[in-house]
């Protein structure tokens, strides 16, 4: 086989795998997941997956480490939220931001352990998943606690309204849409012409433009649906908003590098002059903040928390990192790769939902695909080794 060919499907196995993926559904369900609804709520039901697989990544890339008590985190941080605002009245605003800082809190406690002590991840974190489970259930007292002050939910779950322009039909999705697609274009240009000027090599002009044009229409068409339903969701503002940042981070920003030099060679990265203590302890730090924010998205979404909120959500954030491309010995993955597991994983969970296929054939395929994605990334290292 051509070597092109073979570098184009390893760079684009998992994004060949989505369509594939989406394709078969679409043709199980007799078109019923192309719907508007359930296309708008594609994205609403793994928001917490991807905000937790943002963080997840960062941990990952450290060495192939994991961080296995986000989801107890967000039956605490969640039950905190509920019990605050559901059963105490506090100001909505004020719970927010105490939420965050108790998940930064969390991260802090276990980012010392791991990064300045050096105790493994997987025990921390173990023992981190029955704590805060533990006393996540003590704040709801073993109950369910519901959420119905609205100034909380509107700012996660309500939908963009512009005034005069969403009156009926959301116009604003697909001004959206059509400003993106013109922004990826216009980068990608912008992009080809600063290589050039600088003399750099870089990708066929139809490569590139191509490229930009499938992701271009793809967005529109999602806008599309979203201007058929209910337009431009807030909590996908939070996951979008968390997704371009830390793109930006690991990909644009000397800091970001630093987790995937640390994957690479720690002793190397250490010798260069970087406190790699450090590392590890921003990155679990930034877990449990990200793991408070994913609480108050499940808790508004949701509408109520209970001592099961959370459950096996930390499975689906790792499970989104490795089938997005993340290496399980570390060193490697990217945002846009983390996107496209989530999104595979939440394809195959809705269209099985559609078809009515229980939760227990949900898990035996997720896990499948898990295992396929993992296989074939330690098959890669060989070869490439």
């Amino acid at each position: 086989m051509n070597s092109k060919i073979k570098d184009f499907l390893r760079k684009y196995t998992m994004v060949i795998a989505l369509v594939i993926v989406f394709i078969l559904f679409c043709a199980l369900t007799d078109g019923r997941l192309l719907y508007a609804q359930n296309m708008s709520n594609l994205m609403l039901q793994n928001g917490y997956v991807l905000v937790l697989a943002c963080g997840m990544l960062l941990c990952i890339l450290t060495g192939g480490n994991i961080d296995l008590s986000v989801g107890s985190v967000i039956c605490f941080v969640g039950g905190v939220a509920a019990v605050l605002i559901g059963s105490k009245g506090f100001n909505p605003f004020i719970t927010i931001l105490l939420c965050l800082v108790i998940g930064l809190l969390v991260g802090v406690w276990q980012g010392y352990w791991i990064g300045y002590k050096r105790i493994p991840p997987f025990i921390t974190t173990l023992a981190g998943m029955f704590i805060f489970r533990g006393f996540g259930r003590l704040v709801l007292d073993n109950k369910t606690v519901s959420i119905q002050n609205k100034s909380f939910l509107n700012v996660f779950t309500s939908y963009i309204n512009i005034p005069g322009l969403d009156d009926g039909k959301k116009y604003s999705a697909l001004i959206v849409g059509v400003l993106i697609a013109c922004y990826i274009i216009f980068s990608t240009m912008r992009s080809r012409a600063n290589k050039a000027k600088k003399g750099y090599r870089q990708n066929t002009a139809a490569s590139d433009y191509s490229r930009a044009a499938v992701i271009a229409v793809v967005i529109l068409w999602y806008c599309y649906k979203l201007y058929q339903y209910k337009g431009i969701s807030v909590m996908l503002v939070w996951v979008v908003a968390i997704c371009m940042i830390y793109n930006f981070i690991t990909s644009k920003t000397a800091f970001g590098r630093y987790f995937y030099a640390i994957g690479g060679n720690e002793k190397a990265t250490q010798l260069s002059g970087i406190d790699t203590n450090k590392v590890y302890f921003i990155a679990y730090a930034n877990m449990g903040l990200l793991a408070g924010l994913a609480g108050l998205l499940c808790a508004a979404r949701v509408g109520s928390v209970n001592g099961s909120t959370g459950t096996s959500f930390e499975m689906d954030a790792i499970g989104s990192c490795f089938i997005g491309g993340a290496s399980a010995y570390g060193g490697s993955g990217t945002v846009g790769g983390v996107v496209i597991g989530a999104l595979l994983l939440g394809v195959i969970n809705m269209g099985m939902s559609i078809m009515g296929i229980g939760d227990s054939w949900q898990y035996v395929v997720k896990g499948a695909v898990l295992l396929i994605a993992v296989v074939f990334d330690v098959i890669s290292n060989r070869k490439s080794n």
